[in-house]
């Protein structure tokens, strides 16, 4: 599955994992959850404990007016995330 990881404080980068659970979990370092903040089918693959375990900041997110409204912590990854499935896919 090629995907989009940004680290804390580094550029994102493409790359290509394996689409099952753990090797998402390896890379994000935990639990993951999923985040939709953008109106394209596209998920933000997180740490969902990743502000309890005092992993760093990594990049805001905006709502619509330019407010932030959350901030993901530690190392993320964008994926597809069609409608029409529950699978996650390759951007």
């Amino acid at each position: 599955m090629k995907i989009i990881v940004v680290e804390p404080q580094k550029k994102p980068v493409v790359r290509d994992i394996d689409p099952g659970l753990a090797s998402m979990q390896k890379l994000v370092g935990g639990f993951i959850e999923a985040v939709y903040p953008f109106d394209d089918p596209v998920a933000l693959i997180c740490n969902d404990e990743g502000k309890l375990m005092g992993l760093p900041l990594n990049r805001a997110l905006y709502d619509n007016t330019g407010q932030i409204y959350d901030i993901i912590a530690g190392t993320f990854f964008l994926c597809g995330a069609p409608g029409d499935s529950e699978d996650l896919t390759s951007l």
